[in-house]
C-alpha cells in the first residue's frame, strides 16, 4: 500500500507542475496524456472488466447483487461519515453513523439497508470532496491509468481514501482481494446501462466523460448548489 500511495504522490506532483505549463483546454492541459489512458483503460474495460460484469449481472440474482452493493455501501458509509464531520456537517455524520449501526445490526453486517427503507439518507463523501469544502481547488482534470476520471486534487486525497476504506484492513489478504475484485465488477454491472447508452449517443466520448466528471464533482463538492460563477475559492468550471 505504501508503494501505491507514494505512486499517487509522484502522479500527483507530475500533473501539478506540468499541468501549470501546458497549453489548451484550462482545465484539461494534459489532454493529449489523458486521452492515451482513457483509451488504454477503456480497451481494459472492453476485455475484461465489462464482460465480466456483464456475466455477473446475468448468473447472479437480482437479490444477491443488491445484498453485494449493500454491504460494501455499507462499509463505505463509514468513511463517508468521517467526511462528514471533517466538513462541519455534523447532522448528515450524525445520519451515516445511524446507518451503519442499523445496517450493521438489523442489516444483517450491511447485506440490507434498512436505514434507507426507514427514511434515513444515504450519502456519499470522499476525501477529495473535503479537501474541496476546505478551499482547496480542482486543479486540472487528470485520467489515472486503471482508476479513471480524477482531478489533481482527488488524486492527492486518494491515499486517504483508500486507507479510510475497511475493506483495506480486511484479512486474510485473499479475502481481502476477493472481495475487492468482487466490488469492483459489483460496479461496474451498476454503470452497465449508461455506459451503453454513453457508447450509443456519444460522439467524443472523452470529452463527454471529462465534462461530465468535472461538472458532478463541482455539484457534489457544494452540495448541489454551486455559485453561479462556479468558483468560492474551491473549484472554477468557467
Amino acid at each position: 500500500m505504501n508503494g501505491l500511495t507514494r505512486s499517487i504522490a509522484a502522479i500527483a506532483l507530475v500533473f501539478a507542475v506540468t499541468g501549470c505549463a501546458s497549453p489548451g483546454n484550462a482545465h484539461d492541459p494534459l489532454e493529449g496524456f489523458n486521452r492515451a489512458m482513457f483509451d488504454f483503460n477503456d480497451t481494459l474495460d472492453r476485455a475484461a472488466l465489462k464482460p465480466a460484469a456483464q456475466a455477473y449481472q446475468a448468473v447472479l440474482p437480482d437479490f444477491v447483487q443488491a445484498g453485494v452493493g449493500n454491504f460494501f455501501g455499507n462499509l463505505g458509509d463509514v468513511w463517508t461519515a468521517v467526511n462528514n464531520f471533517l466538513q462541519g456537517k455534523i447532522e448528515a455524520g450524525a445520519q451515516d453513523v445511524v446507518r451503519v449501526v442499523a445496517n450493521s445490526t438489523l442489516g444483517v453486517l450491511g447485506l440490507f439497508d434498512i436505514a434507507s427503507d426507514s427514511g434515513v439518507p444515504k450519502h456519499k463523501e470522499d476525501f477529495g470532496q473535503t479537501l474541496g469544502v476546505w478551499g482547496v481547488p480542482a486543479g486540472p482534470y487528470v485520467v489515472l491509468p486503471f482508476l479513471g476520471a480524477s482531478t489533481v486534487r482527488d488524486t492527492v486525497a486518494l491515499p486517504a481514501d483508500i486507507y479510510g476504506d475497511i475493506w483495506t484492513y480486511k484479512d486474510p489478504v485473499h479475502w481481502r482481494n476477493t472481495g475487492s475484485v468482487v466490488r469492483l465488477v459489483d460496479r461496474r454491472a451498476a454503470l452497465l446501462d449508461a455506459s451503453n447508452l454513453l457508447e450509443d449517443a456519444a460522439l467524443d466520448r472523452y470529452q463527454f466523460v471529462r465534462d461530465a466528471y468535472m461538472q458532478r464533482r463541482l455539484n457534489q463538492v457544494y452540495d448541489g448548489d454551486p455559485p453561479d460563477n462556479g468558483n468560492n475559492g474551491k473549484d472554477s468550471q468557467d
